[in-house]
């Protein structure tokens, strides 16, 4: 596998929450950097007994609700 994609949504009390499109992989942080951290930690964590992929790419997702009037 060449690259693992996780999807990340920001919490309500400013933290991060990432979930891997494929693979049962969950993490969270309080900050970014923290979560690239975690996120990398739990990567290694997975494919402890095989090859990791080659990258992982984070993918933030945001949701906003506009009113109209």
């Amino acid at each position: 596998m060449k690259e693992i994609v996780f999807e990340v949504a920001q919490e309500a009390d400013g933290g991060f929450t990432a979930e891997a499109i494929g693979e049962s992989i969950f993490t969270q942080a309080g900050s970014w950097d923290e979560l690239r951290t975690n996120v990398k930690e739990a990567v290694q964590a997975f494919y402890f007994d095989s090859v990791p992929p080659a990258s992982i790419r984070l993918r933030l997702v945001r949701d906003e609700v506009l009113a109209v009037a």
